[in-house]
């Protein structure tokens, strides 16, 4: 199989296989016969052009783990550890034109994008008590760990969210050896609970018609009886 884990279940392994020929030529007609053509790169050897089955590799983009983990590259029964870094696809077709992956150094950190998972949020006061739902302002996170240390996803945990307060980046539980790269200034939100309008409309509703209700009820307007018309006597 094209993507499976590894023996010490550490990593993904994938298999590659050496390409000799480069350009947009070559790459179209590796594409015509089912492969897609790669490069991996980094640490103190010389890029190497790769290819890959098209196929394989498409089912294997399409799970979360072959994005936010180490993996081990098989080519020619020598291992290699990468990240993938980018992929180039078409614009309008299923195909992948190009795919880079980077080779890792063991003692360097690294900086990755790893998803994040929210939990628990229908435990949360937001939703439990005011209805609210929960928006998901950022999906993944930008961290810096040595390889060792990289999560495959960050567990947010929403059972504490009310609608008074935002969760925040510095709010985020990280793994040991993890940390946060921000680019962006101040402490960027993570998530945050909205109250839908028509929860809240119908809350002013009920909330402006109680003193009608706990009071007493207005008595009934009472009209005076018509005056009775007597016959004269004969």
């Amino acid at each position: 199989d094209f993507l499976q884990e590894s023996p010490n279940m550490a990593t993904i392994e994938f298999t590659a296989f050496p390409r000799n020929t480069e350009g947009r030529g070559a790459s179209r007609r590796m594409r015509r016969v089912g492969k897609a053509p790669g490069i991996v790169y980094g640490g103190t050897a010389a890029p190497q052009p790769i290819e890959l089955d098209h196929n394989a590799l498409i089912h294997a983009l399409r799970t979360e783990v072959f994005h936010s983990s180490i993996l081990t590259m098989k080519v020619d029964g020598a291992s290699t550890q990468v990240l993938l870094r980018d992929v180039q696809m078409h614009p309008f077709r299923n195909e992948v034109l190009h795919v880079d992956f980077q080779r890792i150094d063991p003692s360097r950190k690294i900086h990755m994008k790893v998803p994040l998972h929210f939990v628990n949020e229908a435990q949360s006061p937001a939703v439990k008590s005011e209805g609210a739902i929960i928006s998901h302002v950022m999906t993944e996170i930008d961290i810096a760990c040595l390889p060792k240390d990289l999560p495959e996803f960050i567990e947010v945990d929403l059972s504490e969210l009310d609608t008074a307060h935002s969760l925040h980046v510095s709010g985020v539980k990280l793994p040991a050896g993890v940390s946060i790269v921000s680019r962006r200034t101040g402490d960027p939100v993570v998530a945050t609970a909205v109250v839908p309008k028509a929860v809240a409309e119908t809350e002013e509703t009920a909330v402006e018609g109680e003193p009608a209700a706990a009071g007493a009820a207005p008595a009934a307007e009472v009209k005076p009886a018509a005056a009775e018309t007597k016959g004269d006597d004969k």
